[in-house]
């Protein structure tokens, strides 16, 4: 029986370039995956509402995987049948994987106070201020400020409180990831257990084994990488690719959406191409 490709991907420095939030160079891919039916599943730190204008934007109707795998927005109907364990909110059908936003905010003021002058919160942040910092236009910066359940942290201190805090907060409960900007506060979720439940439900659905293919760029996409069976890490143009415990990745030689579009042209649009030759060009290894 055939396996049916699923293709989860990073946002931020992966499908959309790190400087200008472009997605231009992967036009053309994202066409040809739709006519193909091959679904793309947005695996990101962005919240409900920037996917869901995203969705729209890109011109993509799969699920979604929001706040770095702490919650799985479903479209109602996009299944035959609605996924155990999810609950209906609005338009969506929907899994969550850890407790809301509010429990980080009070962990974070009751017992981090010794570090509360090494970071600035999300929920400190105004649309100036934010807009400031990540070079976002002010409606897409409005809607990053809508979490529902993870903290972003813009941390000011060295790197010696850096894993002070970390490890601080860890021993409290807490999953600290480092994304490509943030350090993210949230529960004991993550990329990879979301797209694993969610590559089951298509596996239901399809009736059919199925092939997670996944891309990211950062440390908060490790998760995803590890536990995908095709990982492909996408150059950054302002860090190097964070290192993983599994042996075989692909690397792009081309940064953000050009380095997407190029892997996925390799791995999935035309996989004949994936030979070992092809494979060790694209990894470096």
């Amino acid at each position: 029986m055939t396996s049916r490709p699923l293709i989860f991907t990073d946002i931020d420095g992966t499908l959309l370039d790190h400087f200008d939030y472009s997605f231009n160079h992967a036009i053309d891919v994202i066409e040809e995956l739709n006519e193909r039916h091959i679904p793309i599943i947005a695996n990101t730190s962005k919240t409900f509402a920037e996917m869901e204008k995203l969705q729209q934007t890109i011109g993509i109707n799969s699920p979604f995987i929001s706040e770095n795998g702490a919650v799985i927005y479903i479209p109602i109907g996009y299944f035959d049948e609605q996924p155990k364990d999810t609950v209906t909110q609005g338009y969506y059908w929907v899994k969550e994987f850890c407790p809301p936003r509010q429990h980080w905010l009070d962990l974070l003021a009751q017992q981090a106070v010794e570090f509360e002058d090494e970071y600035v919160g999300f929920s400190s942040f105004s649309v100036e201020e934010l807009c400031e910092v990540t070079d976002l236009a002010p409606d897409k910066a409005r809607l990053a400020l809508v979490r529902h359940y993870s903290e972003p942290l813009l941390w000011k201190g060295d790197d010696v409180r850096k894993q002070e805090f970390i490890a601080h907060m860890t021993s409290l409960g807490a999953h600290m990831l480092q994304g490509g900007r943030f350090l993210h506060i949230g529960g004991e979720s993550d990329k990879g257990k979301a797209m694993n439940w969610l590559a089951q439900v298509y596996a239901n659905h399809y009736q059919a084994p199925v092939t997670t293919v996944a891309l990211g760029d950062s440390g908060n996409d490790s998760a995803m990488l590890e536990a995908a069976d095709i990982a492909i890490q996408i150059k950054s143009p302002t860090h190097d690719f964070p290192v993983l415990r599994k042996k075989q990745t692909i690397k792009s030689q081309e940064c953000d959406s050009k380095g997407w579009a190029e892997c996925i042209t390799a791995t999935v649009l035309t996989p004949s191409l994936v030979t070992s030759s092809t494979s060790a060009s694209l990894t470096g290894a």
